[in-house]
């Protein structure tokens, strides 16, 4: 009881971020800013005002679509202060060679269906292939579910290999670390910050373990309600039915995330984040000084004029950072 009198005395903030191109964005509550560092040594800001379709329009705060709607906006800034980082953080002579609207449209789309065949469509044909349990839908979503997450792995383990990944991956764990920092009340400096661990329990990579895990649920729930309703099921079939579905898991595994940040001290909700955690492994890198710097700078403006009144303070968090 002492552990939990403690969690929820202290006040609740959501701040959470991303790694970008030679930075890191940073987003609190009514605004996101993001810090990268350019060639010649200078950290640019770029910083906006946000208000988010829950709080224009409150159905979005409703359980599930609120995880939807989450997914959707951090899809959406990823997407433009990525852009913003490359402009900023490539040298002048390469900039030429940034592909326009179109060609950033096109890598957009390649990487959604490089997604679904590896994590959804890949899994489901191994599946069908190799054994004969299309009708059994725990049994078949078991083992698709397991082909997805090792392929999940092994995707993060091979482009961890890539020398511009693995400097993405310290600019993540540097967006870690401030955010823990900055969440102890302690004084916001770069030993400060570099004294954190790099794995954080709201990371966007302990999110996708989630989904995965929830989608073997989720789906098997599904194939059975198809099963009764038409006597059979397909690989065709299972794809009309789980794609449009993928928002529905997303949403579902957002509320999970949200019950294990208020839980987190409670022996099932930890072993429910290990896993995540332990994927962060990967994903997150140890940063240089010079790294936390710029995550620093990101949260500073982020908060604008209320930074000083914000700091100070022990904080905990209820969703997805």
């Amino acid at each position: 009881m002492r552990i939990l009198h403690w969690i929820l005395s202290k006040p609740a903030i959501l701040v959470g971020g991303q790694a970008v191109i030679e930075g890191v964005m940073m987003r609190v509550p009514g605004a996101y800013a993001t810090a990268v560092r350019d060639p010649q040594g200078e950290i640019k800001i770029d910083r906006h005002e946000f208000r988010s379709l829950g709080d224009r329009k409150p159905i979005w705060k409703k359980p599930v679509l609120r995880g939807v709607a989450a997914l959707f906006e951090s899809m959406k800034i990823g997407f433009g202060t990525l852009q913003w980082s490359a402009d900023v953080a490539l040298p002048e002579e390469e900039k030429g060679k940034e592909p326009g609207k179109l060609g950033n449209f096109l890598s957009i789309l390649f990487a959604v269906v490089l997604a679904l065949l590896l994590f959804m469509i890949g899994p489901m044909w191994i599946t069908t292939w190799l054994l004969d349990i299309e009708k059994e839908a725990l049994f078949f979503n078991l083992v698709s579910g397991a082909f997805r997450i090792t392929f999940f792995i092994l995707y993060l383990v091979i482009i961890s290999l890539l020398k511009d990944v693995r400097r993405l991956f310290k600019y993540h764990g540097a967006e870690h670390r401030v955010v823990y920092n900055f969440e102890s009340g302690q004084p916001i400096n770069t030993a400060t910050a570099q004294s954190f661990p790099t794995q954080h329990p709201r990371c966007g990579t302990s999110f996708l373990f989630v989904v995965l895990i929830s989608a073997i649920l989720i789906f098997a729930v599904i194939d059975t309600i198809v099963i009764s309703l038409i006597g059979t099921i397909t690989l065709g079939i299972r794809l009309l039915v789980h794609l449009p579905l993928i928002p529905l898991v997303m949403g579902l595994s957002y509320e999970v995330i949200k019950i294990s940040a208020r839980n987190g001290h409670r022996l099932l909700f930890r072993m429910l984040r290990a896993p995540g955690l332990w994927l962060q492994r990967i994903t997150t890198k140890q940063p240089e000084d010079e790294m936390v710097e710029v995550a620093i700078a990101a949260l500073k403006a982020a908060f604008g004029d209320r930074y000083e009144e914000m700091v100070g303070k022990k904080y905990t968090a209820e969703a997805i950072a």
